[in-house]
């Protein structure tokens, strides 16, 4: 292609559908995750219900979006994904009006079943198949972009929820949230997406690798359990930031503004990965982030103070946990390859996805066990060293 020449029409048109899909997934995670995680108090106080019924229907979702997510990489693999995460989004309307006028906690988990099963068709497990199929070995730069999306949809829907809840209830704003998700999703996905995915060249076909065979290799297994071995102690300290810097004499509000910029780190994490070398063996983006994970984790277990250096070492934290976001969208395309990649990614994700839904109560658990939010934190970081170390065999 000379200088004068513009990019192909297909090229241009894939170009700019990634800004709509990266509205999608603010919208998205703005709603089906983060609105829940703002609201949960509210919901508590105005039904009654305990906070652990509210939250434990809440992870209950996720776990039911981990699982349904096998099923669905399936459907996106033969189907393409136009009518998938169209459906899904419609779902995700649906279930979250639901959820609304849920009258007692039975009708409300029954709320998050159909939540959490179009999270499966909405959030990132989708999206990075769509990416993945799209774009191939160019994924790197649209991975980042969708995931920079994902990480501010709290910084965008925080503070929209907690505006909704001081005007009206939980129920009233829960309601116009839907909407909003509804008004916006469901367009995108239905004008963006491929109702069909194109098929590769000939001198570019890919022998697909099936479920089963990925699932016999030993290869798979060091893959799952080292990304799990990382994901948890991650999800587990940086989720319980506030208990931790309470513990190391933060007030809550300091320890508040803390969390809330490890949740901003993530975003540095994503755009840093990039400057890792192209054409790295598949374990070595994993193993980095390992140690990078255990060597923060540590910190934020055996420094006292003074709290600018806690501040910073939990938000690189953060760092090294939007970092493993994206090494895990692209792990099993760099291993696999992208023809089935919808359905292997969906067995490989539930398992990590059922953890991250956990760990807000793993972390806690651990804490009791062992005397302290310090010491939890440095056994997570032992936990994160051995996950690094299991990565060489991925």
């Amino acid at each position: 292609m000379t200088l004068t020449q513009a990019p192909p029409p297909v090229v241009r048109a894939r170009a700019v559908q990634i800004a709509p899909l990266a509205l999608a997934q603010v919208v998205g995670w703005g709603v089906l995750y983060y609105a829940t995680i703002v609201s949960a108090s509210r919901i508590a106080t105005d039904t009654g219900w305990s906070l652990t019924v509210v939250t434990g229907m809440f992870s209950g979702g996720l776990i039911v979006s981990a699982v349904a997510g096998i099923g669905v990489g399936r459907l996106l693999d033969a189907q393409g994904p136009r009518l998938v995460m169209t459906a899904g989004s419609a779902l995700g309307a649906a279930g979250f009006a639901f959820v609304a006028v849920a009258a007692n906690p039975v009708m409300f988990a029954a709320g998050w079943v159909v939540v959490g099963t179009a999270q499966s068709a909405v959030l990132y497990q989708a999206v990075f198949t769509v990416i993945t199929r799209r774009y191939g070995p160019r994924r790197h730069v649209p991975l980042t972009v969708i995931t920079v999306a994902g990480g501010l949809a709290s910084t965008v829907f925080a503070p929209i929820t907690a505006g909704l809840l001081s005007v009206m209830g939980w129920r009233q704003a829960f309601g116009a949230l839907a909407v909003v998700l509804a008004a916006v999703t469901v367009p995108v996905h239905w004008f963006c997406l491929e109702p069909r995915w194109a098929e590769p060249p000939p001198h570019r076909a890919q022998r697909p690798h099936t479920v089963v065979g990925v699932l016999r290799s030993r290869r798979f297994w060091f893959l799952q359990t080292a990304t799990v071995a990382i994901v948890v102690p991650l999800f587990a300290v940086t989720l319980t930031a506030i208990p931790l810097y309470e513990e190391k004499h933060f007030s809550f509000e300091l320890a508040a503004l803390a969390l809330g910029l490890i949740g901003a780190g993530q975003i540095v994490g994503r755009v840093l990965l990039l400057l890792l070398p192209r054409g790295l063996p598949p374990w070595k983006p994993l193993a980095v982030v390992g140690v990078a994970s255990a060597t923060f984790l540590a910190l934020l277990a055996a420094v006292p103070g003074p709290a600018w250096v806690l501040v910073v070492a939990g938000v690189l934290a953060g760092a090294a946990r939007g970092a493993q976001t994206l090494v895990q969208a692209s792990a099993v395309a760099d291993r696999w390859g992208t023809a089935s990649y919808g359905a292997i990614n969906g067995v490989f994700a539930a398992p990590v996805t059922i953890v991250a839904a956990l760990a807000p109560a793993i972390g806690p658990a651990v804490a009791a066990a062992v005397g302290s939010y310090a010491g939890m934190a440095a056994l997570m970081a032992g936990v994160a060293l051995v996950g690094s170390a299991l990565a060489r065999g991925s």
